[in-house]
């Protein structure tokens, strides 16, 4: 980040913010701070969080040359997600969005560019799973690309064992499915050893795989929804490891957008490889009394095993104390990127 202070990066007028929320106990004021710094920012506020998005869904991108042409049959805005009709990533979209207009892209790097390059609005990404950990791959490509975290969400994934009509359980050589879905059901999986399982980019493009091959000798684990989407039967409606099951999505957008009841923070930086660097950072979050929620790392690739880290913290940026230890992060000559301040429903 360039030297200047995250205040003036955000264009937040802290002291003027804070006077004024504190005479207000409805919390309008807090409401009005919130457009004002939407606004400098280039982003809205409304009363219900994220703006209403109408438009047609179904619309289907595997790369960014396609992805032009879906925009222009999209232009209204709405959710670009990684994979096919029936993915998680839309069910998640669904939630945040009033009738979303949604196109689907074949990687999670098509979502990131797509978002980066104002192809899209917004764009949903799953980051992490309560029973199979961090999505990686998401996390990978946070470095590579400019964006904003605006709302995340937090949904719960049932998996269906889907079969094409007349196929039974015994029929089954082959199960298709994507590697966090397999990893969520590895103990239905385990008590079929002799069943092969091939990875796919997506759990609803393993649905759409069987459907197309009409295969009665293989299955999917997908959505129960994909079963009506593709014409398959459901043997089984739960085969994951545990019934709470959830997995955490991320709505980013190219413009930086602070909602009303923000309240939380994600950051990404690097820290000096030296002994103490990273516990010197997490002792002032907990001097604060911050409650950090997510600490993530991942190499930075051609370093000497060095990471790059990701944080979530518990916390506004009306905070004044929460934006000067921003600041000073900001000011510190290792990278420090602040990837949003939003809230999770």
């Amino acid at each position: 980040m360039p030297a200047r202070s995250l205040n003036e990066e955000l264009g937040l007028d802290l002291d003027a913010d804070v006077e004024g929320q504190s005479g207000d106990s409805d919390g309008a004021a807090r409401v009005l701070a919130a457009e004002d710094l939407a606004e400098q920012l280039g982003g809205t506020v409304d009363d219900a969080g994220l703006p209403v998005e109408v438009g047609a869904r179904g619309h289907e991108a595997h790369d960014l040359d396609d992805a032009r042409e879906v925009v222009d049959a999209a232009r209204d805005g709405g959710g670009r997600c990684q994979g096919v009709e029936g993915a998680y990533s839309q069910l998640a979209c669904d939630k945040l969005f009033t009738a979303p207009s949604i196109s689907y892209f074949k990687n999670f790097e098509g979502v990131f560019a797509a978002v980066e390059q104002g192809l899209c609005e917004y764009g949903i990404l799953p980051i992490e799973n309560s029973t199979y950990g961090t999505v990686n791959e998401v996390y990978d490509l946070m470095k590579n690309y400019r964006f904003h975290i605006v709302r995340s969400i937090k949904l719960k994934v049932d998996h269906s064992l889907l079969v094409l009509p007349g196929t039974e359980l015994k029929d089954v050589k082959e199960i298709f499915s994507h590697e966090q879905a397999i990893g969520q059901c590895s103990e239905f999986l385990k008590a079929h050893p002799g069943i092969k399982v091939t990875v796919c980019d997506n759990t609803a493009a393993a649905a759409k795989m069987l459907h197309e091959s009409g295969r009665h000798d293989a299955a999917s684990i997908s959505s129960a929804g994909c079963a009506n989407l593709y014409g398959l039967k459901k043997l089984d409606t739960r085969v994951q490891n545990t019934d709470g099951n959830f997995t955490r999505f991320i709505c980013i957008s190219k413009k930086a957008m602070i909602f009303p009841g923000a309240d939380r923070i994600s950051l990404m930086l690097s820290l000096p490889h030296r002994p103490g660097s990273l516990y010197s950072l997490i002792s002032k979050f907990s001097v604060l009394g911050l409650n950090l929620t997510k600490l993530e790392s991942r190499p930075i690739a051609g370093s000497d095993f060095e990471f790059m880290f990701y944080f979530d913290i518990e916390a506004s940026v009306y905070s004044p104390a929460v934006l000067s230890l921003l600041d000073e992060l900001s000011d510190s000559p290792e990278l420090f990127v602040f990837l949003g301040s939003y809230s999770e429903v």
